[in-house]
C-alpha cells in the first residue's frame, strides 16, 4: 500500500474507486491528525495503521510532535506507546 501525502491528507488509493484518508493540519511545531476515513469494506485490514504510521514517519522526518484528535489515532497511540515518544505533551 503506498501512501500519498498532498498536503492536507495522507491518502491510499484502494481502487479506482476507492480511498482512505487521514486529514491532518501543521500549526508551529505539531501536525493534528484530524480524521480517519477507511471504506467499510477495507476496515480491519490495516489500512488505518499505514495512514498513522505515514504521519509518525513524517513528523519525525520534520521535527514535528504529534497531536491525534480524531478516535483511530487516540487508539493507535493506546495500542502502539512505542510511538509515544512523539507525542505532543
Amino acid at each position: 500500500m503506498e501512501v500519498e501525502n498532498t498536503g492536507e491528507t495522507f491518502t491510499i488509493r484502494l481502487s479506482p474507486k476507492s480511498s482512505a484518508e487521514l486529514a491532518y493540519h501543521v500549526e508551529g511545531n505539531l501536525i493534528f491528525l484530524d480524521s480517519t476515513y477507511t471504506p467499510e469494506e477495507f476496515r480491519g485490514k490495516g489500512v488505518g495503521a499505514k495512514l498513522v504510521e505515514a504521519a509518525i514517519h513524517y513528523a519525525k522526518e520534520n521535527g514535528l510532535r504529534v497531536v491525534p484528535v480524531c478516535p483511530f489515532a487516540i487508539e493507535y497511540f493506546k495500542k502502539h506507546p512505542e510511538h509515544n515518544d512523539i507525542l505532543a505533551q
